[in-house]
C-alpha cells in the first residue's frame, strides 16, 4: 500500500505527496484525476508511456534538451496553446513527468492556463523528489536570471517512485545528494543521525564516476531517506506555504547558488563548462558554512566537515568564480531588498538561521580568493 504525506493550508489538505514502490503503484490515484494532460521530457519517455497505460491521456506534449535554457515564458505559452488547442477545460489536470524544471513549467502553465487547473507531478530525479516537485513553487527563468516569474501552485499529487531513479547517471543523482543534504542539514532528525544516515547509503554508490555510471538499485535504506527528506519539507511548507518566515530555511546555499548559476550561464563567461544547479547548491553549502564560520556563528571546523561530505556525494565545494563576480547577481536576486539578502546560515547541523545581511559586506566576510570548481 502506498504511503502518503499531506501539504496544509489553515488545516486543510492542499496536496499530498505518495509513495509507491512502482509506476503502476499510482492507477488509483491517477484514476480520480479526470482527463489527464501529460507534459513530459522525452528523456523519460518510457516513464510517461507506463502511465499512459495506467489513466486516460487526453494528450501528450513531449519536451526535447530539458534544460535551463528552454525554462522560459515561452515554453510556458507553447504549453498553454498547446492545452488550448487540445480542449483542455477548467476540470482538465496536467501531469507532469520529468525533473524539477518540467514540473516547475508544467505547474506554472497549469497555475494560469483558464486561471489555473489541476497538477500531478511525477518527479524522475532525486533533486526533484526531495525538493523541486514539494512545496508549489512553479516559475520559469529570466534573463538568466533564476524563477524570477512565477506562482505558489499546489500540485493536487506528487507521486514518488524511487525506482526510478535506478537509471540516472551518477552525476544527475549527484545534484539531487545536494539538495537531499541540505534538507537534513536544517533538519537532522529526532536522532540527529539523517546526515549519518544518508552519507552510509551514498558510498556504495561510486559517486566519483560521473559520466558513464548509472545508479542501479535503490536501497530500502535510501528510499527511507527520501521520504524523509520529503516529509522535511512537506512539514515547512505546510506551517509556511508562501515563504514568510521558516520556508526561507529551505534557501539555505541557494542564494549563493543562484548567483553562481548565473555567472555560469552569463555571455561571455569564463566558465564554459557550466555549473549544474546540484553542483551551485553543494558550492552555495559550503559557502554558506564559511561565512558562518567567517562572522562566528559556527565553530571551526563546520565547513570542512561539510566540504568532506559533499565529496562523498561526488560534488564540488569550491566556487568557479570570483566574489566580485557574484556580488550583482546576488543584489538582483528575487529575495533582495535594497542590496540585503536572507543568507540563510549554519549555527550547527540542525540548527541554521535566517540573517538579513548586506550582500558586499557578506562576500566581503568570506574574502575574495575563491578557488577553482573541483
Amino acid at each position: 500500500m502506498n504511503s502518503m504525506i499531506e501539504i496544509k493550508r489553515g488545516g486543510e489538505t492542499v496536496g499530498r505527496v505518495v509513495f509507491g514502490a512502482g509506476t503502476d503503484s499510482f492507477e488509483e490515484v491517477l484514476g480520480h484525476c479526470g482527463h489527464i494532460y501529460l507534459v513530459y521530457d522525452r528523456a523519460v519517455e518510457r516513464y510517461a508511456n507506463a502511465l499512459s497505460s495506467s489513466c486516460r491521456i487526453e494528450s501528450a506534449y513531449a519536451l526535447d534538451n530539458v534544460g535551463e535554457d528552454i525554462k522560459t515564458l515561452d515554453t510556458v505559452r507553447d504549453i498553454c496553446r498547446w492545452l488550448m488547442e487540445n480542449g483542455a477545460d477548467r476540470g482538465a489536470t496536467v501531469l507532469a513527468v520529468g525533473g524539477g524544471i518540467v514540473s516547475d513549467m508544467a505547474g506554472f502553465a497549469a497555475s494560469i492556463y483558464k486561471r489555473g487547473i489541476r497538477s500531478v507531478y511525477l518527479p524522475t530525479t532525486l533533486l526533484a523528489q526531495v525538493d523541486a516537485a514539494i512545496g508549489g513553487k512553479t516559475g520559469v527563468n529570466l534573463d538568466s536570471y533564476k524563477n524570477m516569474i512565477g506562482t505558489f501552485c499546489q500540485p493536487e499529487y506528487t507521486l514518488i517512485c524511487p525506482e526510478v531513479l535506478a537509471s540516472l547517471p551518477v552525476n544527475v543523482f549527484a545534484d539531487g545528494l545536494a539538495e537531499m543534504l541540505k534538507t537534513f542539514i536544517i533538519d537532522n532528525g529526532p536522532d540527529s543521525d539523517r546526515v549519518g544516515r544518508m552519507l552510509d547509503a551514498v558510498e556504495d554508490i561510486k559517486m566519483q564516476d560521473r559520466e558513464n555510471q548509472h545508479v542501479g538499485v535503490i536501497s530500502d535504506a535510501f528510499a527511507r531517506l527520501i521520504e524523509e527528506a520529503a516529509s522535511v519539507k512537506a512539514g515547512i511548507v505546510s506551517r509556511d506555504e508562501h515563504e514568510k518566515g521558516e520556508r526561507r530555511l529551505l534557501n539555505l546555499g541557494h542564494t549563493f547558488a543562484h548567483a553562481i548559476e548565473y555567472c555560469a550561464n552569463s555571455a561571455g563567461s569564463h566558465a564554459q563548462s557550466g555549473v549544474s544547479h546540484g553542483e551551485a547548491v553543494a558550492i552555495g553549502l559550503s559557502m554558506a558554512a564559511r561565512l558562518s564560520e567567517a562572522i562566528g556563528l559556527a565553530k571551526p571546523g563546520l565547513a570542512d566537515m561539510i566540504d568532506r561530505s559533499l565529496g562523498i556525494c561526488g560534488l564540488p565545494c569550491r566556487c568557479p568564480f570570483p566574489l566580485g563576480m557574484l556580488e550583482d547577481a546576488m543584489k538582483k536576486d528575487k529575495k533582495s531588498d535594497e542590496g540585503k539578502v536572507h543568507f540563510i546560515l549554519i549555527e550547527d547541523i540542525g540548527a541554521v538561521t535566517d540573517r538579513l545581511m548586506d550582500v558586499h559586506e557578506a562576500l566581503e566576510a568570506l574574502g575574495n580568493n575563491a578557488m577553482p570548481l573541483k
